[in-house]
């Protein structure tokens, strides 16, 4: 890119002037060949001219830089501003999980008591019905008692 401020060589010599510039030479009485050859103003203007232009490239390329380093702070802050969104919603979620988790904790203690009474009901349904049956064959003797006593009585 600074291929175009590089000097020229020295054996070529391009003299490229305005007409300003040859009029303001000739008003001070100083004539083209000896200002390139005693003074040498021409080149001395003409790197001062590729000098600003160098200097304006370069500033040119600050203010890109600039550019490109707002744009990337912008992105960054959004990034940021995404990152602490995510980073809430997770926390969030985890919450859920840890609600969740206390929820079925518990329904399983709850479960846990339904079972010990559900085993403590049917302890106390194999109790009774012991008891029936006891009860029922006490019954049951003292109804075939009581058809020994008729039949006894009958056969009297």
């Amino acid at each position: 890119m600074f291929d175009k401020f590089k000097k020229e060589e020295e054996g070529e010599m391009t003299e490229e002037r305005t007409v300003d510039e040859h009029a303001n030479m000739k008003s001070r009485g100083i004539s083209s060949n000896e200002t390139v050859g005693e003074i040498g103003i021409v080149e001395l203007m003409d790197k001062r001219a590729k000098l600003e232009e160098a200097i304006d490239y370069v500033g040119l390329m600050i203010k890109n830089l600039k550019d490109k380093r707002t744009v990337l702070e912008k992105d960054i802050e959004e990034e940021s501003v995404d990152i602490k969104n995510l980073k809430e919603k997770l926390e969030k979620v985890s919450q859920y999980i840890e609600e969740e988790n206390r929820g079925i904790k518990e329904l399983a203690h709850k479960r846990q008591q339904v079972e010990n009474e559900a085993d403590e009901v049917g302890s106390l349904i194999n109790s009774l019905r012991d008891r029936l049956s006891g009860i029922d064959r006490i019954i049951d003797n003292e109804g075939n008692r009581v058809k020994k006593i008729k039949e006894s009585r009958d056969s009297l």
